[in-house]
């Protein structure tokens, strides 16, 4: 087997500290490492009885949970790809993405497993479950995870495991409409282990690791990874919780969390309500932040709070996971009036700004930040087409993904943000295409016409959606955001729905949207 596959962390911190708790969550369940194994290696062997190999997808729709670290870590055992889709989302959603990606099978929490019955309902073939929890209604060819963890039946002879194996497949919102899926190997996701082992380091098998991000979250790599790689101890964070700001601080210091990673919002809103400033609070020793800009007022509160933990700006799309980063200095200057850049190029990746035609810029110029390197991802699954609009080779033959990000480079290989190329944001961490937002509310049979527009702030990315109604249609804002909430993800929800009896529009019959700016900053939206 090979020794850069992600299957062989659990199995070598179970080695080395058997007793170590390897996750835990705030509800005082834990499991050690040798515990973790035990019940990986159970649930990949079913997977392997199920004729599930090497490459094939197994999807994953738990809460945040120690079954749901197990089952990750099982699914890689098994040699397959885990496809993690979010808990909390419509069940219409998750049932799309497992059939986008030929799931094989799905481990799923009892709670919802009805749900993705019911989108299955005329399907011949399924997946298979494992279900997670009791379930009543499991059939035949589905497994309870209580059976598979007592099942003691010896386990087939694993699959080759190769380092440009596929490890998981993490689905992002998509301009069209529908998720793509970004596929990453076990090569690309030791590119980043690598690179955090030696530029963030040193580390401690000691260390509390927070786990912030969902699983189906680019940030989860780290935490899940990271921790495993140094025999630490992952400490979960649910649902419910990580929206908890105030919860939050008092979380972080009753559990003793030394390695903390989030997207800033969640940072800046635990500078306001997290009660950080209590007496005896001990801060995070290192605290990682991504997904969106860090506004230079909390952070500069965040940097008086936690004066003496070492914090880091990094930036990197799904693609390529963490692909630039910046130490932010222990004081940070007064006159620091914009946001930090983004940072210099983690090695051994390369990076370059470039023009429309692929061409490098020189250094002063805003042009796009494009990368190359061992990791940035194989492609989109099943969608050639996406993947080669995502590239182009340079004149060397060098394959180059594009961020759609917007730099500038300072002259000393820092890279300074300047926005989007494309109508894609970023809001507490997650990429959203205004664009599928659209298209959700156009499955609403009375819409005539909807746009959706997007405003940053010091609280993050706020989202606003105007809808103009068929004659027939009846404007209620509650039935729109219940039509939302069977269609989309709840952090793709729009903040603000404003009816209009017609939407702006250019000279040539295009939604203006910029007019639909102006009104989403004044008093045309409704909360």
């Amino acid at each position: 087997m090979d020794g850069r596959h992600l299957s062989r962390l659990l199995e070598d911190a179970a080695a080395s500290r058997p007793d170590r708790a390897a996750v835990e969550d705030g509800r005082g369940r834990s499991l050690s490492y040798a515990e973790t194994l035990r019940i990986a290696d159970r649930l990949a062997t079913r997977l392997a009885r199920w004729g599930v190999d090497r490459g094939d997808r197994v999807g994953l729709w738990l809460p945040k949970r120690p079954e749901a670290v197990a089952a990750i870590h099982g699914i890689l055992r098994a040699g397959a790809v885990y496809v993690p889709v979010d808990p909390t989302g419509p069940a219409g959603r998750a049932e799309a993405i497992f059939t986008a990606c030929d799931a094989k099978a799905v481990v799923v929490s009892a709670a919802l497993a009805p749900k993705l019955r019911a989108a299955w309902a005329d399907r011949d073939s399924p997946p298979r479950l494992v279900i997670v929890g009791d379930d009543p209604a499991a059939g035949e060819d589905d497994a309870l995870w209580d059976d598979v963890l007592d099942d003691d039946a010896p386990a087939p002879i694993p699959p080759p495991r190769h380092a440009d194996d596929l490890a998981y497949v993490l689905f992002t919102s998509g301009s069209t409409g529908e998720p793509k899926g970004v596929m990453l190997s076990h090569a690309n996701a030791f590119t980043f282990l690598d690179w955090c082992r030696d530029a963030l380091g040193p580390w401690s098998d000691d260390d509390r690791y927070s786990s912030h991000a969902p699983f189906h979250f680019d940030l989860s790599i780290f935490d899940l990874f990271v921790c495993a790689l140094n025999a630490g101890t992952l400490v979960l964070i649910d649902e419910t919780l990580a929206k908890e700001p105030a919860a939050l601080g008092d979380y972080v210091h009753e559990k003793r969390i030394s390695v903390w990673y989030s997207a800033p919002s969640i940072l800046a809103m635990m500078t306001e309500h997290g009660r950080l400033d209590r007496p005896g609070r001990v801060a995070p020793r290192l605290v990682l932040f991504a997904g969106e800009v860090f506004p230079i007022a909390p952070l500069r509160k965040l940097r008086g709070l936690w004066p003496d933990a070492d914090l880091w700006n990094l930036y990197g799309p799904t693609e390529t996971n963490v692909c630039t980063a910046l130490p932010i200095p222990r004081t940070i200057p007064d006159d620091q009036a914009g946001p930090f850049p983004i940072g210099r190029v983690c090695p051994p990746l390369t990076a370059r700004v470039v023009d429309e035609e692929g061409r490098t810029l020189p250094a002063g110029t805003r042009g796009e930040l494009v990368i190359a390197g061992p990791g940035v991802m194989r492609g989109y699954f099943g969608r050639d087409d996406l993947t080669d609009a995502a590239f182009f080779r340079d004149e060397r033959g060098a394959r180059w993904y594009r961020t759609g990000d917007l730099v500038v480079d300072d002259g000393s290989g820092c890279y300074l943000f300047h926005g989007r190329r494309d109508r894609m944001v970023k809001k507490r961490g997650y990429r959203i295409e205004l664009g599928e937002i659209e298209s959700a509310l156009y499955r609403h049979q009375d819409v005539d016409r909807a746009a959706v527009v997007a405003e940053s702030g010091d609280s993050g990315a706020s989202i606003a959606a105007f809808v103009a109604m068929k004659p027939s249609g009846r404007k209620s804002l509650i039935a729109m955001k219940r039509h939302c909430s069977i269609h989309l993800p709840n952090y793709m929800i729009p903040d603000r729905i404003t009816f209009l009896e017609r939407l702006p529009a250019t000279s040539t019959d295009k939604v203006d949207y910029q007019k639909l700016k102006d009104l989403a900053v004044g008093e045309g939206t409704t909360p």
